[in-house]
């Protein structure tokens, strides 16, 4: 027997989804054999340590039926169907509503296969989604979201149980890889020499509110040439916040790294990290800052209030002037002791026992 990880596809922009379904998958019994499956993109490109994965390389058209690709999806279905069968699967891990869409109907004349589908961020669901999910046996079929404000939302949405998988890391693990500040410093090249260094982690994306925070940071920064603020990584918006960065308030303020396979180590170079996000499934890069000891300023969503509560610091989403301020105020306050008050609130040994439980208990199906 064998558990299949289906994931929508690898490379950056799927980094995090990667990464919670590996610390999933951690909680398995090392002798069974997990198999990774791609719907779309390559190996090369998952950056992560997964082991060998089947490349469907399906388009995003033939995945959703579009046009005449209609007329394929019984032959598709037949693959996956011997596919699975050729594994000896017994539970299969899917990524999001969308892979949910593409297997379930495989998967619902398949008793002997166990389902659970992990829902990462904010989803639209359609009547043929709800029918779906709803209308799969409940017996064999689990479904989990990152955090408990995901949970309750999709709950309330299905009127079917979803249980709060919070992600979270191995406190031990993820420190022991963790920089030292200067040679954090230094990896990140031109912050090397600056008084206050400020770190956005995420893809260069509308929603992830880089835009809004540049201006902010702009405001707060005007009469502060020490400040940096870096910005770790990739995507479509970057050419938009190239411009910006160029004009004469932000010139030589503003580093953006590109994608760092290896940013999760290098927390301890920033003084504070901030997380503008318009919305979140959860937000790990709050728990990785944590962890490295760094204190976060984030907006003011459920996601974080669920993991700091009245220890985080927040301002509101795309308020540049509310943001320049608590910037500000952050580079004033003690974030040694801010830091210490938000790691107690995250408790990460307690999360960390708590998601193994869970996933467990989800793959399992049994308490």
């Amino acid at each position: 027997m064998s558990i299949i990880n289906v994931m929508w596809a690898g490379g950056s922009p799927f980094a995090s989804v990667h990464k919670v379904h590996r610390q999933i998958l951690s909680q398995i019994d090392p002798a069974v054999p997990v198999k990774t499956w791609l719907l779309q993109g390559s190996e090369s490109a998952c950056q992560d340590n997964a082991g060998p994965a089947r490349e469907w390389n399906l388009t995003s058209a033939r995945l959703k039926g579009r046009h005449f690709w209609r007329l394929f999806r019984p032959w598709m279905h037949s693959r996956f169907r011997q596919g699975l069968l050729d594994s000896d699967a017994r539970v299969v891990l899917l990524d999001g509503l969308g892979v949910a869409r593409t297997l379930l109907p495989v998967l619902k004349d398949m008793p002997q296969i166990r389902v659970v589908v992990i829902f990462h961020g904010a989803t639209r669901l359609n009547a043929m989604g709800r029918e779906l999910l709803c209308g799969f046996p409940p017996s064999r079929l689990a479904l989990a979201a990152v955090s408990e404000t995901l949970a309750a939302s999709l709950q309330e949405e299905l009127g079917i149980q979803v249980t709060a998988l919070r992600s979270a890391f191995d406190p031990v693990a993820f420190q022991s890889c963790l920089v030292p500040r200067e040679e954090a410093r230094v990896r990140l090249g031109g912050a090397a020499t600056a008084t206050h260094i400020f770190g956005a982690v995420g893809r260069l994306v509308d929603k992830k509110g880089f835009a809004n925070l540049l201006e902010g940071f702009a405001r707060a920064a005007i009469d502060q040439p020490g400040w940096r603020l870096v910005i770790v990584g990739e995507g479509p918006a970057r050419a938009a916040l190239e411009a910006r960065i160029a004009q004469p308030d932000l010139a030589g303020k503003v580093l953006l790294t590109g994608h760092l396979e290896d940013v999760a180590t290098l927390y301890k170079a920033f003084d504070w990290v901030l997380i503008p996000s318009f919305e979140e499934g959860l937000g790990l890069i709050l728990q990785e800052a944590i962890l490295a000891g760094t204190p976060v300023l984030a907006s003011d969503l459920a996601v974080f209030r669920e993991q700091v509560g009245d220890d985080g610091w927040y301002a509101p989403a795309g308020d540049e002037a509310a943001w320049s301020e608590a910037i500000t105020r952050a580079s004033q306050a003690s974030a040694e002791a801010i830091a210490a008050a938000q790691y107690q609130a995250l408790a990460p040994e307690a999360a960390w026992a708590s998601f193994c439980q869970t996933a467990r208990v989800l793959i399992s199906g049994s308490d």
